[in-house]
């Protein structure tokens, strides 16, 4: 069993997911800086805060903090907006400029491959 597991472990898939998961760590930190430390205080210039966290609704008492909803809405936005602009629009022209294509098709599916395991042994009939 141990040893099933070391080569479980050792395969190159897992291998590609756990630098793919700590590279996606490292990039969510990157991005959450980028919006926390640089687009949130440029929306602070029209609205004088980096933060909606102050606009509260007090309704019989109970407090509604709508205002880091909005908050949370707005850095959502802020990070969606990074992300296309510094990874899939420098991303697609690459592409575009370099042809390099999507993955192709990868290959037959298994109906296909029996058909043609099929009519394959028929002709040597």
């Amino acid at each position: 069993m141990v040893q099933e597991f070391r080569d479980f472990i050792a395969k190159g898939n897992m291998i590609d997911i756990a630098v793919g998961f700590i590279m996606g760590a490292a990039f969510i930190a990157l991005i959450g800086a980028l919006v926390d430390n640089v687009l949130m205080p440029i929306v602070a210039i029209p609205f004088g805060e980096p933060s909606f966290d102050s606009i509260i609704w007090t309704i019989n008492g109970s407090q509604i903090l709508i205002g880091s909803f909005i908050t949370a809405i707005v850095a959502f936005l802020l990070v969606a907006a990074a992300v296309f602009f510094f990874i899939v629009k420098p991303y697609n022209a690459y592409r575009d400029r370099t042809g390099v294509a999507e993955e192709e098709d990868a290959g037959p599916d298994e109906v296909e491959l029996l058909t043609q395991i099929r009519d394959s042994l028929a002709n040597r009939n």
